[in-house]
């Protein structure tokens, strides 16, 4: 188990309406990781990112952020800790500007810093570029972009991110898994995301958390992240 996790989860179940989707996962993410949650579709991927970000409630388990139990927390509150989320299809405001949705991210973070504006501009030039535009008339790589500067702008310690390729050109993904892995070196800051993409995966994960039927069931431990070792636990 990773020494000083940032994140645990304990014996976590979830459900919608009355179907289990989280049967029991345990899972830790040491600080200043890059951890990849693979899985075929539909083994609770994205459920697993909706409750640590509190958006989707468990119905038993706990949620350690920083070594604090958060479970009961609003997804607001865990925002304020230092918890970043871009979910998947990004979900920009598309009726706002660039600048807008950036002061959106400001007010979800709260002001434990202050923010990181002029930081994210450096790591996507094209955001200062269109801080004027419209959010919604952008390609969906500016869009990706944008999301995750929306949630940068707040100086998270944890970053969630949901299939953080997906609908993206690949040039504009590798662009992004080159920031993140700065923004780690840089500040520290833990990532984890779910990704279906081997080629994005191969690019950012030091370690893979596999799933199966909203569980835990395997990990593929650093330096051993290869094509071979994940391109079985990624067929549909």
């Amino acid at each position: 188990m990773p020494h000083d996790p940032i994140l645990k989860l304990a014996a976590l179940h979830a459900s919608y309406d009355a179907t289990p989707v989280l049967r029991g996962t345990n899972l830790e993410v040491a600080r200043g990781e890059i951890v990849a949650i693979i899985g075929r579709n539909g083994v609770g991927k994205t459920t697993l990112m909706r409750c640590v970000i509190g958006i989707l409630p468990t119905t038993s388990g706990s949620i350690a952020y920083a070594g604090r139990d958060i479970t009961a927390l609003s997804a607001d509150r865990r925002a304020r800790l230092g918890i970043g989320y871009i979910p998947q299809g990004r979900d920009v405001f598309p009726r706002m500007t660039v600048k807008e949705n950036l002061e959106v991210g400001e007010l979800i973070g709260g002001s434990r810093r202050p923010p990181a504006t002029d930081l994210v501009f450096d790591y996507f030039p094209i955001l200062k570029e269109r801080r004027k535009q419209l959010a919604g008339t952008m390609s969906g790589g500016q869009q990706q972009q944008l999301a995750i500067g929306r949630a940068l702008v707040g100086s998270p310690d944890l970053l969630l991110l949901d299939e953080p390729s997906e609908g993206i050109q690949p040039s504009i993904v590798q662009m992004i898994c080159r920031v993140l892995r700065a923004i780690r070196d840089k500040s520290g800051t833990t990532v984890v995301f779910v990704e279906q993409n081997l080629d994005t995966i191969l690019a950012l994960a030091e370690r893979c958390l596999v799933m199966e039927k909203g569980q835990i069931i395997a990990e593929i431990p650093p330096g051993h992240v290869s094509q071979d070792s994940v391109r079985g636990h990624l067929l549909i």
